[in-house]
């Protein structure tokens, strides 16, 4: 009788981390489904830049951040000089340091399950998180779906590989996925938190960094759309503390 005490929460339990990482594999498919055809456009171009195969699948496991991936890909066949590549990195993948202050990452226990949690940490990995309400997030379905995640882009790199190999000439367009997914899962974030404000904070970032700094575009609007959100957080903060004070 003890026996099957002991055993009913550890199958519980057990049961529980499967239904989570269901949950997880589930989440992704939204995003796979603008992934997946990015990553096709990745092994074409890495043919049709005639480097080696390869290369799509290890630029996919060492730098797993499709917006980059791309551009390296231009870089690596025009032979452009490190000191240009590494800006270049820094620039784009910049704004994933203001992911981290947001991303469940507290969740993940294990050290090497948190430490591919952020290699992992992709722009659709982010947004997906952020749509779920907080009590239905874990460490197994994070996981789970970024992992998924990466198993659309690498395989979605494969089949572009594959595909470059036997095409007769040059596939133009592809790349446009990224900013068409990009579009998607913003629109998804919105209609899930019906967050007006920061969509208009984002819009005027975006905008004076178009009109002030268009080189580094990225860069600005992510610092400027951070110092708003920052001041609508005081703003709000303080309002809320004088109807406290009111009440």
């Amino acid at each position: 009788m003890q026996q099957d005490v002991l055993t009913f929460p550890a199958a519980s339990a057990s049961a529980t981390r499967r239904t989570r990482i269901s949950q997880g594999a589930r989440d992704s498919l939204s995003a796979g489904l603008g992934i997946f055809p990015l990553g096709i456009a990745l092994g074409l171009m890495v043919m049709q830049a005639g480097l080696p195969w390869w290369l799509a699948p290890a630029l996919s496991l060492a730098a797993f951040a499709g917006s980059l991936e791309l551009l390296l890909v231009g870089m690596v066949a025009t032979s452009t000089p490190l000191a240009a590549v590494a800006l270049t990195v820094l620039v784009v993948n910049f704004r994933h340091v203001f992911y981290a202050f947001s991303f469940p990452l507290h969740l993940v226990k294990h050290p090497v399950a948190k430490a591919y949690a952020v290699y992992a940490m992709i722009d659709e990995a982010y947004a997906v998180s952020a749509s779920l309400p907080e009590r239905e997030r874990s460490g197994p379905r994070l996981l789970a779906m970024q992992i998924a995640c990466e198993a659309y882009w690498v395989g979605g790199g494969l089949v572009g590989v594959a595909l470059g190999a036997v095409l007769p000439g040059p596939v133009k367009g592809l790349e446009f996925a990224l900013c068409a997914l990009f579009t998607v899962l913003t629109l998804d974030a919105f209609r899930s938190r019906k967050e007006l404000p920061s969509v208009l904070l984002a819009g005027v970032s975006v905008t004076v960094a178009l009109a002030l700094t268009p080189g580094t575009a990225m860069f600005t609007a992510l610092l400027l759309f951070v110092a708003l959100l920052l001041a609508r957080h005081a703003v709000t903060a303080r309002r809320a503390g004088r109807e406290a004070s009111h009440a």
